[in-house]
């Protein structure tokens, strides 16, 4: 059998195991080692294996994820990150539509501390829903304002996302860290943008809450002061180059712990449970980052990514054509897979062709991360979406699509801004210290 043939055969295997809800890493390490062990032989796929699974594990870049992981638990468990709604509630909570904006507020939080879009979504969800339906927000906004702001998770740094892009291509994960924090509050300015405009014309929707004293607004403020200076002062140091990623998660995972500690809300069990947790995502990633480098290479050798370069490149595209043709892919593909699958997927497809068009990898990166964002809450898959609904039971599915519309539209505008203006994205990164 050819390599193209066994290639197309392969995609297509793994398509279906992914429609059988197979877990994506397990999917991309079958199709990935059993095409290069009938490639190749067996004894190249178990080499290939172990040397790859041998040089990630120890690899120093990726102590970032079980490090940033564990910071987003220790602030869930401890409350920080009710401390971030709370906050932002207390500033814009008496206005129409004022405790979706401050939802949404507390998810671009939360997300500094995580990196997780899931987590925030869940957080935020069980935090801020109540609420809302306490003051009868409509469950459209209500439910569609969680799954979109979880999706912050994934750009507004520290990212999982970035960390697998910068890993699969070989970039900066700090430069890729800098480049999402404009756009992060570009798209979070965006959504509280889409909730006013939204309320102003149906303040059914989202009625305004009891006004705040300006002692209530200061006590609020200062409850959220340590967790807002954790999150400045990890960001604010790989900026200017007192920290790199990995430190920054060290020391950020750090004064998370001694604030628990030192509040006296963070007992034994608490911290036994989120690092339990951390430890188990950490491994998801490391079976997908193991499972890239095993499809990879198998995908290389059936020179399927060279005919695909070859293809988008006869169209005779500008750079920013192709630029926007590859971001209609994974705009298409988002409806139907996993964002990690996607990036382990199209990027040996994908990148070369960017770096050939002189199209920056770190501006690339985050449009990229940016339309895997829509997936999170596109249907028919929409994880955010289905999150949302396991926290909001009695919501129907159509209700929760119906009312993250108005936020996808916002993402599809922020997307078209970052193109028109890439120094929005490459500002921070081409301007830090080391």
């Amino acid at each position: 059998m050819s390599g193209e043939v066994l290639g197309i055969a392969g995609i297509l295997c793994l398509f279906a195991l992914l429609l059988l809800r197979v877990p994506v890493a397990i999917a991309m390490f079958l199709v990935g080692f059993t095409g290069i062990a009938m490639l190749n032989g067996l004894t190249a796929a178990t080499g290939l294996l172990a040397s790859e699974s041998y040089t990630l594990a120890t690899s120093p870049e990726l102590v970032v994820v079980p490090l940033f992981i564990l910071m987003g638990n220790i602030a869930s468990i401890t409350g920080m990150s009710r401390r971030l709604y709370d906050a932002a509630y207390a500033i814009v909570g008496s206005v129409r539509g004022g405790l979706a904006s401050a939802t949404v507020i507390g998810c671009g939080g939360f997300a500094a501390l995580s990196g997780s879009s899931v987590a925030s979504a869940l957080t935020m969800g069980k935090v801020a829903l109540g609420e809302m339906d306490r003051y009868n927000y409509d469950t459209r906004l209500s439910t569609g304002v969680v799954a979109a702001g979880g999706t912050l998770g994934i750009l507004i740094p520290p990212s999982t996302g970035f960390v697998i892009f910068a890993i699969l291509t070989e970039q900066s994960i700090g430069r890729l860290f800098l480049a999402g924090v404009f756009p992060g509050l570009l798209l979070l300015a965006l959504f509280v943008l889409a909730i006013t405009v939204l309320c102003w014309f149906r303040p059914e929707f989202g009625p305004a809450g009891p006004a705040t004293s300006a002692r209530a607004k200061l006590r609020a403020i200062a409850n959220a002061g340590p967790i807002t200076g954790v999150i400045l002062l990890t960001i604010g140091g790989i900026y200017g180059g007192f920290f790199s990623p990995v430190e920054a998660s060290a020391v950020g995972a750090g004064l998370v712990i001694l604030l628990g500690v030192f509040r006296s809300n963070l007992s034994f069990r608490d911290y036994w449970a989120a690092a339990r947790d951390s430890v188990v995502t950490t491994a998801t990633v490391m079976l997908i980052l193991i499972s890239a480098h095993m499809i990879n290479p198998f995908m290389a050798l059936s020179h399927i990514p060279a005919a695909v370069g070859e293809m988008i490149t006869a169209l005779n595209l500008s750079a920013t054509g192709v630029l926007v043709l590859i971001l209609v892919i994974y705009l298409v593909l988002g409806c139907f897979l996993e964002g990690f699958a996607m990036l382990v997927l199209t990027l040996p497809i994908f990148f070369p062709i960017v770096l050939a068009m002189d199209i920056d990898p770190i501006w690339f990166g985050v449009l990229t991360v940016l339309t895997l964002e829509m997936g999170l809450i596109s249907p028919p898959v929409g994880l955010n979406v289905f999150i949302v609904k396991s926290v909001a039971p009695r919501v129907a599915l159509g209700t929760i699509f119906r009312g993250v519309l108005p936020f996808w539209l916002m993402m599809v505008l922020a997307v078209a801004i970052l193109i028109a203006f890439p120094q929005i994205v490459l500002y921070l990164p081409n301007t830090m210290i080391n």
